[in-house]
């Protein structure tokens, strides 16, 4: 059974906010000395990061976020040509501002391979390109820069997901058939993965986002509790396990560890897991994603607190 939340939960009904640093404080630091230009405390949080690539690419993507970033990491590799953390952070910014029409993707990609260039073995640079594909890309692109990311980190969590949306995006003609591929590359991917892995999540994640690509084209009911999704077989199998590596690893320690509890906590809320969804709603506490409580046009910030309130008696409106 899952723990129950703890009695006198005191957070106002409001107290959450969608921020992707999360509750890494050294991250958050950095990147308000980043908006103000100082980017020497960016330097210093990638260094201290070093190779552990799941927090790497983390943090260059959130610090990559600002607006202003790319003309910060302009500055800084101007101070320090041969600095592979300030490319990374410039094709990061780039690919960004890429997807969302203010920079060219050609750009983009030549800054992504310049980078790579400086540090081989980083998986960072090749993330970028695979945001960009998702975007700009054709499946082959997708393919093959997931490819290179997982040839460097081969339990790589950001590009997991990244591919999964892809997957979940292709033959819509097949609607909701059992055997689409996002399910089977979810599947293999768990399976793959070592034990205590994060990807664990991941099949819960691909019946969400195919669920978003589906209710988007209108095969399915725009409404989550009515679109009868989490009921089949496959759902109930994929989150009990899902679910059985949270009670068991928890992974506290992971920098996207809230990206997977607010799809459990999603998946397990409309197949009416109650208690489920109330020890992982509690569990997120503020760090509450957009993804996948906005699928497929919803307000995030409504459905969670229609989810919150009605699993744990806190106010809905």
């Amino acid at each position: 059974m899952p723990p129950p939340p703890p009695l006198g939960f005191g957070r106002s009904r409001d107290e959450f906010r969608f921020d992707p640093a999360f509750d890494d404080d050294a991250l958050v630091a950095a990147r308000a000395a980043l908006t103000q230009g100082r980017w020497g405390a960016a330097r210093e949080l990638l260094v201290a990061t070093g190779d552990t690539w799941d927090r790497r690419g983390h943090r260059l993507v959130v610090l990559a976020e600002n607006p202003s970033s790319a003309v910060w990491a302009e500055d800084w590799q101007i101070a320090e040509p041969d600095s592979a953390d300030a490319a990374a952070l410039l094709a990061c910014a780039t690919v960004l501002r890429a997807t969302n029409g203010k920079a060219d993707p050609d750009a983009a990609r030549t800054a992504c391979h310049a980078a790579a260039r400086l540090a081989p073995a980083d998986p960072t640079p090749w993330l970028s390109l695979l945001i960009l594909a998702r975007h700009t890309g054709t499946d082959d692109e997708q393919s093959r820069a997931f490819d290179q990311v997982r040839g460097r980190h081969r339990t790589h969590h950001h590009a997991h997901h990244l591919m999964t949306a892809c997957l979940a995006e292709r033959r819509l003609c097949d609607g909701d058939a059992l055997f689409h591929e996002v399910y089977e590359f979810a599947e293999w991917a768990a399976g793959d993965a070592p034990d205590g892995s994060p990807l664990a999540v991941l099949p819960v994640v691909a019946h969400t986002e195919r669920y978003r690509v589906l209710a988007e084209a209108g095969s399915k009911p725009g409404d989550p509790a009515e679109s009868g999704h989490w009921t089949t077989w496959r759902a109930r199998q994929s989150l009990k396990s899902a679910f059985d590596w949270w009670l068991e690893w928890d992974g506290r320690d992971h920098p996207r560890l809230y990206v997977d509890l607010n799809f459990l906590a999603h998946a397990h809320f409309f197949q009416g897991h109650t208690a489920e969804a109330a020890a992982l709603i509690n569990r997120i506490g503020p760090y509450v994603t957009r993804a996948p409580w906005a699928y497929p046009d919803l307000n995030p910030g409504k459905a969670f607190r229609a989810a919150r309130g009605s699993v744990l008696g806190l106010g809905s409106s």
